[in-house]
């Protein structure tokens, strides 16, 4: 079978690599991926294996975002990690490239690398070149915010359908520091990726470089006999909570890095962003809370001189193994350059943003086993409002572009947890319609849900136990006081303990909204997310 798809005798002498390729033209993230994984076979055919290319699902959070096919988009990540151990298990092939370009499935081909064991890089597909619109960047965050705008009659028809158009230019990543760059930039940070390869543009020759890099890279590890588990340790994912701080990244983070850790079976918890938060200060302006995208940063010289930094304050661990079959210390060692004088994209570590972490873990009556924050700072750090009840996404959209929402309401979106949901649905559309009304230090949201990295605001979502098991979110009353403050780390529901106990007795558990197929299997079998929204624990 192997002579029919273009094996020759000698080729079955050598290691077997197979290219786990997310290629699809369903979104623009990974539409060049094809590419990108002929360039990695090429890799590790030169260094002496054997490439042999097969593909994973992907779908697009940003043209299902609002509608009822987002709920797949989590459910995704478990998918694709099945699919690709399932192809690299069942062929007994003896390493892995796995290429990811989206939010969903940077996580699964982690996921799917740790469970496999074998020696394995990651390559990100790299981020999207910023759209132009009256000579200013613009990205999918920006045509979120711009039908807020357009509610609020700010922009007309023309102008909406002008920044439509030229917001998303080619391939690639979301161009903020968004989830997709985020998880990009962790996973280099778990030494799971070559240096930089987390700051490349997606079409580019940086990329193409480091995709036949990486192909190499697995023979090399081969013959040193390393694998994701001497790399996914405790350092290193306390490295890469480090650098997500530092850069602003999203909130998806900490459900992305919590399963990736569940799988590699390394002790991770919500609590470990508190603790590591607290030192870390947040040193990057970029998108969407600040005012660069990836690409500029690319342009400065990308992760590496941040992360030598980190290292040189001691924030990061260096003795970390990663897949140039050196530790992190000696790779960014290395680099011999530094951001160039004058830019203000990257700040100084005794200049930062925030001096803390803007991911703020909260627990509270409101949230017993945790909820996760984004809070910039530049929203303030508490809020105080009355609460605006809404059983959907849909339901709350329709009012904040109704104009039903104003200064002062805590919007509560619930049912949208991983159950729930079920497939805890981003909150791209309500976070953007809110800014684009002007109302982003006005009102708070609060969901069981999850937000997109371009998500900005007043915002708190992952609130566990969700509405669906009961939780608390489930029990508010329209009107209800809320608290939210990020510097006590406390969510707070206005009302008496014995009142809260009373609307528990009366709660009954909805009916499930789905009783057949892929959402029901994972409405049976995920957990919290405040462990991750995995579908494995406890089998």
């Amino acid at each position: 079978m192997l002579h029919a798809v273009g094996f020759n005798r000698d080729d079955f002498q050598k290691p077997q690599i197979g290219i786990a390729s997310t290629w699809s033209q369903v979104t623009p993230c990974n539409m060049h991926i094809d590419r990108l994984a002929l360039e990695a076979a090429k890799g590790a055919d030169a260094a002496g294996g054997k490439s042999m290319i097969f593909n994973t699902i992907t779908i697009s959070d940003g043209i299902s975002m609002g509608t009822e096919g987002m709920k797949y988009s989590l459910v995704s990540r478990e998918v694709i990690a099945d699919s690709i151990e399932t192809v690299a298990a069942c062929e007994g092939l003896d390493g892995v490239v796995a290429i990811g370009g989206c939010d969903k499935n940077m996580p699964a081909c982690l996921m799917a690398l740790a469970r496999l064991d074998r020696p394995s890089v990651f390559v990100y597909g790299g981020t999207i070149l910023p759209g132009k619109h009256c000579d200013q960047d613009v990205d999918v965050v920006s045509v979120f915010e711009a039908v807020g705008k357009h509610a609020n009659k700010e922009i007309d028809d023309e102008e909406l359908q002008a920044i439509e158009a030229c917001a998303i230019p080619g391939a690639g990543s979301c161009g903020g520091m968004y989830t997709a760059n985020t998880m990009a930039s962790a996973i280099e940070a778990l030494g799971m990726s070559l240096p930089n390869s987390s700051a490349q543009a997606a079409v580019s020759d940086d990329k193409m470089r480091d995709c036949f890099d990486a192909g190499a890279a697995v023979l090399n590890m081969l013959k040193l006999g390393i694998k994701p588990s001497d790399i996914l340790t405790r350092k290193s994912f306390e490295n890469a909570i480090t650098l997500v701080i530092a850069l602003g990244g999203s909130t998806n983070a900490v459900l992305h890095l919590l399963a990736m850790a569940h799988t590699a079976g390394v002790e991770l918890s919500i609590n470990d962003f508190t603790r590591i938060g607290a030192k870390t200060p947040v040193l990057a302006d970029l998108k969407p809370s600040g005012k660069y995208v990836m690409a500029k940063l690319v342009e400065i010289g990308g992760t590496l001189p941040l992360m030598k930094r980190l290292l040189a304050a001691g924030l990061i661990h260096g003795d970390c193994m990663t897949v140039t079959g050196k530790t992190m210390a000696e790779n960014l060692a290395k680099v011999d350059y530094d951001y160039p004088d004058g830019q203000d994209i990257i700040r100084s570590l005794d200049n930062p943003i925030k001096k803390d972490s803007h991911l703020v873990v909260l627990y509270g009556n409101l949230a017993p086993d945790g909820a996760v924050a984004k809070i910039s700072g530049k929203e303030g750090e508490a809020f105080t409002g009355r609460a605006r009840v809404f059983d959907s996404e849909e339901t709350s959209m329709k009012a904040i572009l109704d104009g039903d929402i104003v200064e002062g309401d805590v919007i509560v979106i619930r049912m949208e947890g991983p159950k729930g949901g079920p497939g805890m649905r981003e909150m791209l559309g309500p976070t953007s319609a809110v800014m684009g009304r002007g109302l982003g230090d006005k009102v708070a949201l609060i969901t069981d849900g999850r937000f997109s990295g371009g998500s900005h605001g007043f915002v708190v979502g992952h609130i566990s136990p969700e509405a669906y098991v009961g939780g608390p979110i489930g029990l508010i009353h329209e009107g209800d006081s809320i608290t939210i403050d990020g510097q006590k780390h406390t969510i707070e529901l206005g009302v008496s303990d014995d009142e809260l106990a009373k609307r528990k007795v009366a709660w009954t558990q909805p009916e499930p909204r789905y009783r057949r197929g892929v959402l029901a299997k994972y409405a049976q079998t995920v957990t919290s997310a405040s462990e991750g929204a995995v579908t494995d624990k406890g089998l």
